[in-house]
């Protein structure tokens, strides 16, 4: 019989850690072995790691029409895009063409870094395949994509922010997607996509991927919010957070404090208040998709105001602020210009831009607040005047 010199405790130890037994220690291990893996413990996990992203849009709808299956489909090609864009990240300095930038300038005026346009093509093909989105519009194109050859039956339209927070690449920072998807209306002969300038309620999923520890995929279809974890040993966004709810007030705020000076003096109020009142913690990355996560799962609330020179701000409607926006309201929180909901304007071109309050609702109340008592300030004095 073979014998380990091990005293009684450090067998015991080794037992747990090793999977077998030797005479009488075979009681401990099998004690051991249900105490960590109990059948219903096994049960919760295998149901978890078979909820897939489309198996869940599908419950979600709690139908297996065409739109369903379409809608479904097209969640998946969006994750497929994601599988690719967090691959190629994860090579980041150890190939070539991931960080740095191309030496381009897009639409925005911004300088196009390298993931910037892997990202953009890695979403046009994937979606090309899809054989159900005719249009796509992109931060980093000036106008609508068009897919010829999906069109006669496509009748989605892909809006998206490819890569947003790229400035964060090259740091090995958390950067993210964001996406809106809306369906056709009208033939759009003109190819001017007129129909896509309505607002924010006309989206019927919206969602994001987080590139960051790990890579998760969080999306709404108007019925909650759920979130995703890719799962590399299976290749597959599996459910790891469902019916999130932002908590109605946080201690997280996030902004970009080295603008203070150009921002209107509402929005310095704001943040004079939380200075001086405790309780507040400031935590900012750079990246929409990052912070806005942050708060999603433990409120508070991001801020990206628009500037004295350039009130109507820097984030785009179409396909970033609206697409946060739809998962806010759906998580229990608000989204708002400072004067009304994000999801109510309604954009006057593909790259519209607007100022974004966005978080617990108490806390976007408060910030609404100063913004309000300002505007009133303004009113007295012209009133004072006339």
């Amino acid at each position: 019989m073979l014998k380990i010199n091990l005293p009684l405790q450090r067998q015991r130890k080794s037992v747990s850690f090793c999977l077998f037994s030797i005479g009488s220690q075979r009681g401990i291990l099998n004690k051991t072995m249900a105490d960590t893996h109990p059948p219903i413990a096994q049960e919760r996990t295998l149901k978890r790691d078979c909820m897939t992203l489309s198996r869940h849009v599908l419950q979600q709808l709690g139908s297996f029409s065409t739109e369903a299956q379409d809608l479904s489909a097209i969640m998946g090609r969006i994750a497929l895009a994601g599988k690719l864009i967090a691959r190629h990240l994860s090579r980041a300095g150890l190939m070539e063409n991931v960080l740095g930038v191309t030496g381009e300038v897009n639409v925005q005026g911004e300088s196009v870094k390298n993931m910037d346009v892997y990202a953009n093509e890695a979403f046009i093909s994937v979606l090309e395949q899809s054989g159900l989105v005719c249009r796509l519009a992109s931060e980093e194109m000036e106008k609508p994509y068009y897919i010829p050859e999906n069109c006669p039956i496509g009748r989605y339209t892909l809006l998206y922010d490819p890569l947003d927070g790229s400035s964060n690449i090259d740091s090995n920072l958390n950067v993210g997607s964001i996406f809106s998807i809306r369906q056709q209306e009208g033939n759009d002969e003109d190819n001017s996509a007129s129909d896509l300038l309505q607002n924010g309620r006309k989206q019927i999923a919206a969602g994001y991927v987080l590139y960051g520890p790990s890579t998760m995929l969080v999306y709404s279809i108007g019925k909650g919010v759920h979130a995703f974890t890719l799962d590399p040993s299976l290749g597959e966004f599996i459910l790891s957070a469902e019916n999130i709810i932002i908590p109605d007030h946080g201690a997280i705020y996030s902004v970009n404090e080295g603008n203070f000076w150009q921002w209107e003096e509402s929005i310095r109020d704001y943040i004079r208040y939380v200075h001086r009142h405790e309780g507040y913690t400031a935590r900012y990355g750079g990246a929409l998709v990052g912070d806005f996560h942050r708060i999603l799962f433990q409120g508070g609330v991001f801020l990206y105001p628009g500037t004295v020179k350039r009130p109507e701000g820097k984030l785009r409607l179409l396909y970033e602020a609206a697409p946060i926006a739809f998962l806010a309201e759906q998580a229990g929180g608000r989204a708002s210009t400072g004067v009304m909901p994000i999801l109510d304007v309604v954009a006057d071109k593909i790259h519209a831009r607007t100022p974004l309050i966005v978080g617990s609702k108490d806390d976007v109340a408060l910030v609404e607040s100063f913004v309000n008592e300002r505007a009133k300030e303004q009113g007295d004095k012209v009133m004072a005047h006339s």
